[in-house]
């Protein structure tokens, strides 16, 4: 294997491929990167078999193809060394089966390379009528639910995003039983059902990926899920068993209806959290008071802090409830409108929000007793 392409095209594909290799990889072989060099043009892969990503460099994108063949590059050293040669073009070839050079003018690196008879062989299938959305909406999903997936492996379902298609809606669901982030949209045909869960760190990944406006095709299988972004293919395994059923979560009647600013209520929220930042749950007490809303935290060691914002409510009862000023950020960030809708019935049942010019999107979050 031999050829000659510009340092910005190799690298660029390099840290994008190089996001399926985990630094907790125990099998030798999935810590390389695997170079396969066609007439075609150039095919970059990594996977740490839970995540594969391959990406083609066109043939008219490379400088010069000497000669084709196939190797396995360690990864450890590899992105570091191609990030810090010169803006120039790199020259690449195999020596002696196992060996690798990798130069410019005036510099030149020898390295040991794997064998791609050890690579295991890795199946990037596609179905005939993917699915197809729009970089910036499947962007838009992640960003507004995946921040609400648990951390905590004892539950591992939780850990992944619920991706379910039924006709032509696609919901999207992130819970980590405290909060819940709940996105819906539209697509433009009717598709196959679907009920499946993504792993978060995963779709995490797959964000970073998506740098441009472009069209996704997700192509959805039993046991994976295949995502292919212009020239680039990112398949992730799926989390085994059925995720919780969380439709009754929601409630569909509620007893205050509060509207507010956003950026008013966050600024507020924001501040009030200044005195519970050292603490585990972080907790802010929220009361309705004619047409203010009482934001107030406290913390023994520093003091006490009030807020006041201005709302709207649909009656002349009021509530007292406190929840997590971390959560409830987190959940405010999401929202791009300025209008708010707050939903509560008592201090014991979950606060919802949405927006009030965008129904697709909800965050469910759960109160916090403080006595």
């Amino acid at each position: 294997m031999k050829l000659l392409i510009e340092k910005t095209i190799l690298l660029e594909s390099l840290t994008n491929v190089m996001r399926a290799i985990s630094p907790r990889n125990i099998i030798p072989i999935l810590n390389g990167v695997m170079f396969d060099l066609t007439e075609e043009g150039l095919y970059l892969t990594a996977s740490d078999s839970d995540l594969t990503i391959r990406n083609f460099i066109p043939k008219d994108k490379i400088k010069n193809i000497y000669e084709t063949g196939k190797i396995i590059i360690q990864s450890k050293y590899l992105l570091e060394i191609i990030r810090k040669l010169p803006n120039t073009d790199i020259n690449i070839e195999v020596l002696d089966g196992l060996k690798i050079i990798i130069s410019t003018e005036n510099t030149v690196y020898n390295l040991n390379c794997l064998d791609t008879e050890d690579y295991p062989n890795i199946s990037l299938d596609k179905v005939e009528n993917p699915i197809v959305i729009n970089s910036n909406i499947i962007k838009k999903i992640i960003n507004q639910t995946l921040f609400a997936v648990s951390t905590q492996e004892s539950r591992p379902l939780l850990t992944g995003l619920n991706f379910k298609i039924n006709g032509n809606i696609l919901e999207c669901v992130a819970t980590d039983s405290y909060r819940l982030a709940k996105k819906t949209i539209v697509l433009d045909q009717n598709y196959e059902s679907y009920n499946v869960v993504i792993p978060g760190k995963n779709v995490s990944e797959l964000d970073k990926l998506l740098d441009s406006e472009s069209d996704v095709e997700i192509h959805l299988f039993d046991n994976k899920v295949l995502f292919k972004y212009q020239n680039y293919l990112f398949q992730s395994s799926l989390l085994n068993g059925t995720y919780p059923n969380t439709s009754n979560f929601i409630p569909e009647e509620f007893e205050i209806i509060i509207t507010t600013s956003l950026n008013d209520y966050f600024a507020a929220i924001d501040r009030a959290a200044l005195l519970t930042q050292n603490k585990d749950k972080n907790i802010i007490k929220m009361d309705t008071e004619e047409s203010d809303l009482i934001i107030t935290s406290s913390s023994s060691e520093i003091g006490k802090s009030e807020e006041k914002v201005l709302i709207n409510k649909n009656t002349d009862s009021n509530i007292s409830i406190s929840f997590s000023a971390k959560y409830m950020l987190d959940a405010l960030k999401t929202f791009e409108e300025d209008d708010l809708i707050i939903l509560l019935n008592n201090d014991s049942k979950p606060i919802i929000l949405k927006s009030a010019t965008d129904e697709t999107l909800i965050q469910l979050i759960l109160p916090i007793k403080t006595y």
